[in-house]
């Protein structure tokens, strides 16, 4: 393959078009839910993704997997943390099995407003998908995510 051969530049504008649906959906919601919740998109993720978590057999997360499922290094994933902690919507308690191993859990006040921001965020990502559609190249993509049948779940 060569950069100017068909496959690989069809390849790459499928990418690209990926690529801007992506950001356009995630700066819809993200303004969304700074102004009404004071919430980024990473920081509704992590409320969402911890609100999940359950007592028993693999019902709580590592950090690591805390981290791929918000698409973050571990390390932004714990400033990430430290914030919401900060801001009492998030706990940090030791495994009481293995003392080495930290949990998150979501407060109260953190399932309150991520309840509060989840329809903002439902609508915001109807509306940005809604415009999205609007434009040929990105109507495909817009028909493959809204037919996507798929688990919440984290990746292991």
């Amino acid at each position: 393959m060569t950069a100017t051969d068909p496959a690989l530049t069809a390849l790459t504008q499928g990418w690209c078009a990926l690529s801007l649906l992506h950001g356009r959906i995630e700066a819809h919601i993200e303004r969304a839910l700074q102004a009404q919740h004071d919430l980024s998109v990473r920081e509704y993720s992590l409320l969402d993704v911890l609100s999940r978590q359950h007592d028993g057999v693999g019902g709580h997360l590592q950090m690591k997997q805390v981290a791929d499922a918000v698409v973050l290094s571990q390390s932004a994933t714990t400033r990430l943390v430290t914030r919401l902690e900060n801001r009492g919507l998030l706990e940090r308690y030791l495994c009481p099995t293995d003392r080495r191993g930290i949990y998150t859990n979501v407060t109260q006040a953190g399932l309150l407003l991520l309840e509060k921001a989840r329809p903002t965020n439902d609508s915001a990502l109807r509306e940005a998908l809604d415009a999205a559609a609007e434009n040929p190249e990105l109507a495909p993509l817009v028909r493959a995510v809204e037919t996507l049948k798929t688990s919440a779940s984290v990746p292991a």
